[in-house]
């Protein structure tokens, strides 16, 4: 008889990433024209649709402040009446005036030089700014300034617990957040390291398009992309815990 192999939960997670790009395409994100352009994009996409989102940077762009020099010029109350549509404009607002302000301090207002300050330097200094928690921070480092970090959503986490991909933890959200990253950073610890930061790029973009189509608050598993991956090994199962 034959003996089925138990494959990690990072081995599993990496042939999601392929029946995903599979099923899906290649996502090319972040949707925006500059670096800056998707930091503001990532500030304003917390807790709020991606089509608020451009409502809000289309204000922006008419109004010239799509870029560090316009948005600085922009008053505060002007800001927040461009940024309205993004919803929770009196607090995402004063964030984005207060990354512009550390990055005119500590980095010469250049994000090009901001970029080249190592990961575990910036990713710190990021947390620290108001209205950055790791979801944004890790987005701003991936996809604005080119650091190889994944980033672990709601989706992920979703997706993660439904197949047992991970441990429930008691611990609170930093520890769940911190170990979506870890498993996602093993998922992808053979391919090349020049091609990780494409890969956690695509990974994220592609969990995100499951979980809108499957993966909400509401399972809808039926022609599920990963629907393999809960026959082979189901929910919960003992199997699904092998590290």
């Amino acid at each position: 008889m034959k003996t089925k192999t138990v494959r990690t939960s990072a081995q599993r997670l990496r042939t999601m990433h392929d029946w995903l790009a599979a099923a899906y395409g290649p996502q090319h994100w972040w949707p925006a024209r500059t670096a800056f352009e998707v930091i503001l994009g990532a500030y304003l996409t917390q807790n709020t649709s991606w089509k608020a989102v451009e409502r809000s940077l289309a204000n922006l762009r008419a109004a010239g402040a799509l870029s560090v020099d316009g948005m600085r010029t922009l008053s505060l109350v002007r800001l927040q009446k461009l940024i309205r549509p993004s919803g929770f404009y009196t607090r995402k607002a004063p964030a984005i005036k207060a990354f512009v302000a550390m990055l005119d301090d500590e980095f010469d207002s250049s994000i090009d030089r901001m970029a080249k300050a190592p990961t575990d330097q910036l990713r710190p200094r990021l947390l620290a700014l108001p209205g950055v928690g790791f979801e944004t921070a890790d987005a701003i480092l991936l996809y604005a300034l080119g650091h190889p970090i994944p980033v672990a959503d709601a989706y992920l986490r979703r997706i993660a617990e439904r197949h047992g991909l991970l441990k429930p933890s008691c611990s609170g959200h930093r520890a769940t957040y911190t170990a979506l990253v870890q498993l996602t950073c093993d998922a992808f610890a053979h391919d090349p390291p020049a091609q990780q930061m494409q890969l956690f790029n695509e990974f994220h973009a592609l969990t995100v398009a499951v979980g809108k189509a499957h993966c909400g608050t509401t399972a809808r598993c039926d022609y599920c992309p990963l629907a393999p991956d809960l026959r082979a090994y189901g929910p919960g199962s003992a199997k699904a815990w092998a590290v």
